[in-house]
């Protein structure tokens, strides 16, 4: 079993502070003074040389090097055709319901009016091409692959380039690509632009692109330390998700809730490999339980017994699942919500990915000659308060007025 942290703390007729409840429940990390030097020159290697670096790079840390970047389209019509049928079933499946929560959050275009002759119109247009990362390593994840590409055909991104490392232990045919269970889900959503290579330097490789293939306008998609916080260099130069690290997950366990099946909610979510936070917070004061979630913002949320009261009123969580008929590997499969949630405590300040990551606003503000005359003596007033007089001088007409 791989390397997790497991807390369980009993609250029940028990008051503690605010900081002794951090001191019991410390939330999992890494050192990220240790992680950044690591990250960097990978990063800039890349910048500087392109896939050359991001090749020798992935040969020291995952012991195979492809013979390039890109993924042949024939390798991924063979990894479809060989792919289980019980597992494409499966697969079709996650895509359909995935399409079918994603088509929901669709935003629809607004025009204000201010007065006649002069509107205000917010249009949502779609990220032009988009870098969608699917981690490998020690595990196999179609199903990020459905949860990066789904919602970013759903928004109408134009382009499409799915980065995943290649793998030494697969033989024959697939030796040396992303795995061909990840080709086939790629093929199987449409996707034809897929890149052989992980980590750091796949990040700093959609970023700032190759010899031969453009960079990305975003990059999305879960990975470990190293890859997040190389999205977070490269924030500086291409917009990025939230970076989505080691998986965590807090079960708040109330009255009559069942211990079995918090048990199986660590259990699960501690297959996902080393830095895996899980917690039980056992509690009959659901209040000081609802006080310590919304400190941890966790990625997952498992509410049981009494604790399902609580679901309305939690603000931050990556994604809640409420009762033990409502286990996070159905959220992680088959519900159609998406699993690429924020960690490290950022959903406080923000939500999963969804079809809004795709998407980004385009104001157009349109005034007749009339209009024009409505907002001129409110700009002319701001500007002369501003020091600004050829913004001033801007809305004013031929005849001076």
């Amino acid at each position: 079993m791989a390397q997790f942290t497991m807390t369980r703390i009993d609250l029940r007729n028990r008051a503690m502070s605010a900081a002794q409840l951090r001191a019991a429940l410390p939330r999992g990390g890494v050192d990220v003074d240790a992680v950044v030097p690591k990250v960097r020159p990978i990063v800039d290697a890349v910048a500087e040389r392109g896939a050359e670096a991001a090749l020798e790079y992935g040969e020291s840390f995952d012991r195979v090097r492809p013979a390039t970047v890109r993924v042949p389209a024939a390798e991924l019509d063979a990894a479809l055709n060989a792919l289980d049928v019980d597992v494409r079933a499966a697969l079709q499946v996650a895509i359909d319901r995935a399409r079918a929560v994603h088509a929901d959050q669709r935003r629809t275009d607004t025009t204000t009016t201010l007065a006649p002759g002069a509107t205000v119109t917010e249009r949502w247009v779609p990220v032009e091409r988009v870098g969608l990362y699917v981690p490998g390593g020690n595990a196999v994840y179609p199903s990020s692959v459905v949860m990066n590409v789904v919602p970013a055909l759903t928004a109408g991104v134009d382009s499409l380039v799915i980065a995943s490392p290649p793998q030494a232990s697969v033989q024959g045919r697939f030796h040396g690509l992303p795995h061909p269970t990840i080709l086939a889900a790629a093929r199987l959503l449409g996707v034809d632009e897929v890149w052989a290579v992980g980590g750091p330097q796949a990040i700093a490789a959609l970023a700032y692109g190759t010899e031969t293939i453009p960079a990305v306008d975003k990059i999305v998609g879960p990975g470990n330390a190293y890859v997040n916080e190389a999205k977070l260099l490269v924030s500086r130069d291409v917009a990025i998700d939230l970076p989505a690290g080691p998986s965590e997950v807090l079960v708040v366990l109330g009255r009559g809730g069942d211990r079995a099946v918090a048990d199986r909610e660590v259990a699960a979510q501690s297959e996902h490999g080393e830095g895996t936070v899980c917690r039980i917070l056992e509690a009959d004061n659901l209040e000081a339980a609802l006080a310590e979630v919304e400190r941890t913002a966790p990625e997952h949320l498992v509410l049981l017994g009494e604790a399902e009261s609580l679901a309305p009123r939690v603000r931050n969580a990556g994604a809640v699942f409420v009762g033990e008929t409502s286990p996070v590997a159905t959220g992680d499969y088959a519900t159609g919500g998406n699993h690429v949630l924020p960690t490290g405590g950022r959903a406080r300040s923000t939500g999963g990915l969804g079809l809004e990551a795709f998407l980004k606003p385009v104001t157009v503000q349109r005034l007749t000659r009339d209009g024009l005359e409505l907002v001129r003596p409110v700009v002319e007033a701001l500007a002369d308060v501003e020091g600004m007089p050829a913004h001033a001088a801007a809305v004013r007409r031929d005849d001076g007025h």
